[in-house]
């Protein structure tokens, strides 16, 4: 646990915040764990053979949708996932033209910046 000192408009509050725990959200979010690890393991299979060009997300978010799907031809630039921070949709482009080889994640899945999304040949 990590307490904090937080001021906003004049008023001081002490927060103490439980690692790997959201406020609010933790019911929800033991849920989607299970959720997200079968997505993981047949995700696995298509990793293997995977394309080469990762797309990984820019910034910490949430999906909020897939523009590309497995096997669709994209140009550099074109959106192949959309993720949602702080009340924006981000669109996460093709890095180059390809085919979409996997999609790694499904609208409502939790990433962190970085994360794998999908991949190109």
């Amino acid at each position: 646990m990590k307490n904090y000192t937080i001021t906003v408009n004049g008023n001081v509050y002490d927060v103490v915040v439980e690692e790997g725990a959201s406020s609010g959200a933790a019911p929800k979010a033991a849920p989607a764990a299970p959720k997200a690890a079968p997505k993981a393991a047949p995700a696995a299979a298509p990793k293997a053979g995977a394309g080469s060009v990762k797309i990984e997300a820019g910034a910490a978010g949430k999906v909020f949708k897939l523009e590309a799907s497995v096997g669709q031809a994209v140009k550099k630039g074109d959106a192949v996932v959309i993720l949602e921070a702080m009340k924006m949709e981000i669109p996460v482009v093709a890095p180059q033209d390809g085919t979409v080889a996997s999609i790694d994640v499904a609208v409502g899945d939790p990433v962190e910046a970085g994360a794998l999304l999908a991949t190109l040949n």
